[in-house]
């Protein structure tokens, strides 16, 4: 909301109290949690959003999926609701994104499925879609845990060349779990947790590093701190050990069941 308020307040060109083609602004956090900011340009035939440019910037950076989104309006109007158009967009594209609204108890985050009760979502392929109940599904909440991975690990966790990982403050539980990978289209594969270790970092094994594919428990260190840049040799973690329940089956987007490609 901070980016947000300071993009608007940077670039609008109305002053209080002024009408201005450059009143909203808009930040967007991706599933890397790069942060992507937008302006709106207002004009009488339907110029864009503040939110709809935000998200054009994220894409045109390499951003694929996105975590939440908020716009602000210039001059201390605070957050503000996002339009008709960009609700029907954000369902179209990233309805499992979040959202955060005004509302009379105060700022909410809501999926943006949940924005537009009985939604129906429209794809280039398909056009306008039947209603789909799973949209109101919060993938959080919706099914086994969650644990997310970087895209770049899918094919050692797929192969079973990685069956551990090592977690900060990410608690984990025993059983069923989904591990996702926040690639374009996400990629989801049913795992099931069989053993969670609490340890410092100073005492992570190398047994541990090679079962997440590495060699030693120095880089095995070193790797977490490309992920938690704070960590220190006195902070406990989870190593998390998971083993992939049916390797032939990819969960996509939304849990729909889909063929791994052919070699």
């Amino acid at each position: 909301m901070e980016l947000a308020r300071r993009t608007t307040d940077a670039h609008t060109d109305a002053g209080p109290d002024e009408d201005g083609i450059h009143t909203t602004g808009a930040a967007v956090m991706a599933a890397d949690y790069r942060m992507f900011t937008g302006v709106n340009l207002y004009h009488f035939t339907g110029g864009p959003c503040a939110e709809l440019v935000a998200l054009g910037a994220a894409r045109a950076q390499g951003a694929r999926q996105m975590r939440c989104i908020v716009a602000v309006g210039n001059h201390g109007r605070g957050v503000i609701g996002p339009c008709g158009r960009d609700r029907q967009v954000f369902v179209d594209y990233y309805p499992t994104m979040r959202v955060i609204v005004p509302t009379p108890a105060g700022l909410r985050s809501v999926l943006a499925a949940d924005l537009m009760p009985l939604v129906q979502r429209w794809t280039p392929e398909a056009g306008m879609n039947g209603l789909d109940p799973s949209l109101h599904q919060d993938p959080e909440t919706a099914g086994p845990p969650i644990i997310r991975f970087n895209p770049r690990y899918l094919e050692v966790v797929r192969s079973g060349a990685k069956t551990k990982t090592t977690r900060f403050r990410a608690p984990a539980q025993l059983g069923p779990a989904r591990l996702v990978f926040e690639s374009d289209p996400e990629v989801v594969l049913p795992a099931e947790v069989t053993d969670i270790r609490h340890c410092m970092v100073s005492d992570l094994t190398n047994q541990d590093a090679q079962a997440e594919g590495l060699t030693t428990a120095a880089q095995l260190r070193e790797a977490l701190k490309g992920h938690y840049p704070a960590l220190v040799g006195t902070n406990e973690v989870d190593v998390v050990t998971f083993q992939i329940n049916d390797k032939t089956d990819v969960l996509g987007r939304h849990g729909d069941p889909r063929p791994r490609p052919a070699p």
